[in-house]
Parts: structure tokens; C-alpha cells; sequence
């Protein structure tokens, strides 16, 4: 991957970042590996997406 496509994908993971900040959604430590993976080409966006979803369901039901 070109360096200018990965740059975007880490500046696109610092904005989600920041507006789950701003909006108190606490974004847990283990999601950093799957960023880094997505960033680096090593899973697809559908990878990440399917990641992000099952961690938000298990965080979902572990609240209530």
C-alpha cells in the first residue's frame, strides 16, 4: 500500500477517534490492533467493519 493511502487510513482512525471522544464513547485498548491491521492492509474495510460491530455487541450486552 502506498504510503499516502495508509497516512489516510491512520488520519480516518484518528478522526473516529477523536468524535467517539467528544461524544464519551470509550473505544477499548484491543480495537488498536485491528486499526494498525486495517491501516496496514492486513484485513479489508468488511474485516474491520465486522470486528468493530462484534466488539460494540459484546460491549452492548456486558453493560447490560
Amino acid at each position: 500500500m502506498k504510503y499516502e493511502a495508509k497516512e489516510k487510513r491512520r488520519r480516518a482512525v484518528k478522526v473516529a477517534k477523536a468524535i467517539n471522544s467528544i461524544e464519551g464513547v470509550p473505544i477499548p485498548d484491543e480495537t488498536n490492533e485491528f486499526f494498525q491491521q486495517w491501516i496496514d492492509s492486513e484485513i479489508s474495510d468488511d474485516q474491520l467493519t465486522e470486528v468493530m460491530l462484534s466488539l460494540c455487541k459484546r460491549i452492548s450486552y456486558q453493560r447490560n
